[in-house]
């Protein structure tokens, strides 16, 4: 009896496929390399399809309308974005991983109103006291979630009313105002300038320069990806995945309390009826910066690019002068839609090249 021993069975070479044939019984043509580059194109318009939208409005607006193509609107601008592009940092990194925060517009409001109360005791504990405590909701939301396996949108949902209850109640209903010491150190933070660009904008480049890193160069970032793609599937792999859910969920939290810090230092006190939306203006600039929703697939300069798509749509509006902001609702919905609608087509380029 011939028998088949395994250093045979490895040696021997593997069987070839035969060319699959369709229906009309002709072989099917090898593959050559135009799928390779259809896949290329869609993921380079997935990933930085939005930068060349925002270039475009930006040099059609600039011929349009003189005022829009200054130094002084463009810093307008970018101080008016950096506050949502934080909060977008984090929501960036939940979405990722498949999930969502709704909670991170009341949190933001809730940290400018605590950072205003707590500026009376100097920078630190204007810094301090918002991000413990916006930090511990989104240590809760990753908790709920990660640990106790309920659906984020339910989770961060109940946070978003908790936190917005808790801002009234530190306001008696919005009725008390807390202001922020002019001339202090934490007024600078947020009404300093450098170069021209105000605290904020730098603060939030570097943020993102760090995030970029913590998602493209550590272990910890291509992990989000691959509980993005599949949770399930990471969790065979030994990925920490509730661990890393929590602790995206804490960052989230963070993001949005030291985003409400900086408003209110801008503002010099803690206004209680911001925030209201912006969980919705970071989810669009997110998607629209071609991070899919259902997660394993994004970028953190792709997110800046939408929020700056988002600033500037809202500048337009205002040049104009005949349309009130409620527009700038509509045009980022008509966007949002557009975009979702390509990412679609374009993963189902991907899949069938």
């Amino acid at each position: 009896m011939n028998e088949t021993t395994p250093a045979a069975v490895a040696q021997s070479p593997a069987p070839r496929r035969s060319p699959e044939v369709p229906g009309d019984g002709e072989p099917r043509p090898a593959s050559g390399p135009a799928p390779t580059i259809t896949r290329r194109l869609a993921e380079l318009l997935q990933g930085q399809g939005v930068l060349a939208v925002l270039l475009t409005v930006v040099i059609a607006a600039s011929f349009v309308y003189p005022t829009f193509a200054t130094l002084d609107n463009a810093r307008g601008v970018t101080v008016q974005a950096s506050f949502l592009a934080v909060v977008a940092l984090g929501m960036t990194m939940v979405v990722i991983t498949g999930g969502i925060d709704l909670s991170v517009g009341s949190v933001f409001a809730l940290g400018g109103v605590l950072a205003a109360w707590a500026s009376q005791g100097g920078l630190l504990p204007a810094l301090l006291v918002p991000l413990v405590v916006c930090g511990a909701i989104g240590l809760l939301n990753g908790l709920l979630i990660a640990r106790a396996a309920m659906a984020p949108f339910i989770v961060t949902l109940a946070t978003l009313l908790a936190a917005r209850g808790i801002l009234l109640a530190l306001t008696d209903e919005g009725a008390t105002t807390y202001l922020v010491p002019k001339g202090s150190a934490f007024a600078e933070l947020g009404q300093g300038s450098i170069g021209g660009f105000g605290h904020p904008v730098l603060i939030a480049l570097v943020l993102f320069g760090a995030g970029g890193l913590l998602l493209q160069r550590t272990s910890f970032g291509q992990s989000l990806f691959a509980i993005g793609g599949s949770s399930d599937a990471a969790a065979l792999m030994g990925l920490p995945v509730a661990r890393t859910k929590l602790l995206v969920y804490t960052l989230s939290g963070l993001l949005a309390g030291l985003a409400g810090a900086l408003n209110a230092a801008r503002l010099s006190s803690g206004v209680t009826i911001v925030g209201v939306g912006m969980e919705l203006d970071a989810i669009s600039a997110v998607v629209i910066g071609g991070t899919l929703l259902v997660g394993g697939a994004g970028s953190i300069s792709g997110t800046l690019w939408g929020v700056l798509l988002l600033a500037v749509i809202q500048n337009l509006i205002n040049q104009i002068g005949s349309l009130n902001s409620s527009y700038q609702s509509v045009v980022s919905g008509g966007f949002l839609i557009v975009v979702v609608v390509a990412q679609r087509w374009l993963a189902r380029g991907r899949r069938t090249s």
